[in-house]
């Protein structure tokens, strides 16, 4: 299994995940298909299937684009309002793409139909992998919550919490950012600090933070930290989806704080979080 890390749009990533015995490949989250296929084509594979972790316009938009061009292409998630979707999954199905297994997971939290994806090969050197969309990013999570606090925890710790500390590609870089706000709430942690400074040095490099591990998220990602007495405090509450809730609702104000979006900005977060209508 070879995956490919494909920046896109402003802070956007899409993969292409290469089963390497049959040159057959899937993407993840397909933003801009004309990229996806020169990158395809140089990698001599036949591009056959689409996974979507969610229907924001920067993780679908490509979908209907795509299938105009790559006639037959198979469109799955987990989500009606997916542009383009041909195939509905639901939790916990498996598929099989050669020798690689397939594991849907259903992450509701950032939206409702929000689909994680768990990939893995027998008897392969290769780690497993996580396609996390934006239910976990590096030190973060998809704050701008559809759903509920409490979905969103279970999602996190329940759902994606139980895996093998395995690779985790998520669907933004938003990484430096995300462990800005980490070291606002655990100021003391060795392990946020430590890779706020590595962050700041891929930054300045342009180099791309993904993929992380969820064994690494679990040391400095205060949104699977939340029974930690130091995240505690900072947000005042105790209860679990308590304290989920209040990081989420303080790592917005912080966004705005470092990056006041400007009016034409606003109107495509508001797209971008489902504030506006969706061409059907």
């Amino acid at each position: 299994m070879k995956v490919k890390v494909i920046p896109v749009l402003e802070d956007n990533y899409m993969y292409l995940v290469i089963e390497e015995d049959t040159r057959e490949a899937m993407a993840v989250d397909v933003a801009v298909p004309k990229r996806l296929l020169e990158i395809a084509g140089r990698e001599g594979v036949s591009l056959t299937t689409v996974l979507t972790t969610h229907h924001h316009w920067d993780h679908a938009r490509g979908n209907v684009e795509l299938a105009r061009l790559q006639p037959g292409m198979v469109v799955m998630g987990g989500d009606e309002r997916i542009c383009g979707l041909t195939r509905m999954l639901v939790h916990e199905e498996e598929l099989r793409f050669g020798a690689i297994h397939v594991r849907c997971l259903l992450t509701p939290g950032h939206t409702s139909g929000h689909m994680s994806y768990f990939l893995w090969e027998d008897e392969s050197l290769d780690p497993p992998a996580l396609f996390s969309g934006d239910a976990l990013s590096v030190a973060g999570c998809g704050w701008h919550l559809e759903g509920t606090a409490q979905q969103m925890y279970q999602s996190l710790t329940e759902t994606l919490g139980t895996l093998p500390p395995q690779t985790v590609f998520c669907g933004h870089e938003h990484t430096l950012c995300n462990l800005e706000f980490a070291h606002t709430v655990e100021p003391h942690n060795d392990h946020v600090r430590a890779k706020l400074s590595w962050a700041q040095k891929r930054d300045e490099d342009d180099v791309p933070t993904v993929p992380s591990t969820l064994g690494e998220e679990l040391l400095y990602n205060p949104f699977l930290r939340v029974a930690e007495e130091a995240v505690r405090k900072f947000t005042g509450k105790v209860a679990p989806a308590e304290v989920l809730e209040v990081l989420c609702r303080e790592r917005a104000c912080f966004q705005q704080a470092v990056e006041p979006p400007q009016p034409q900005a606003r109107a495509l977060l508001a797209l971008q979080w489902g504030l506006l209508g969706h061409q059907k």
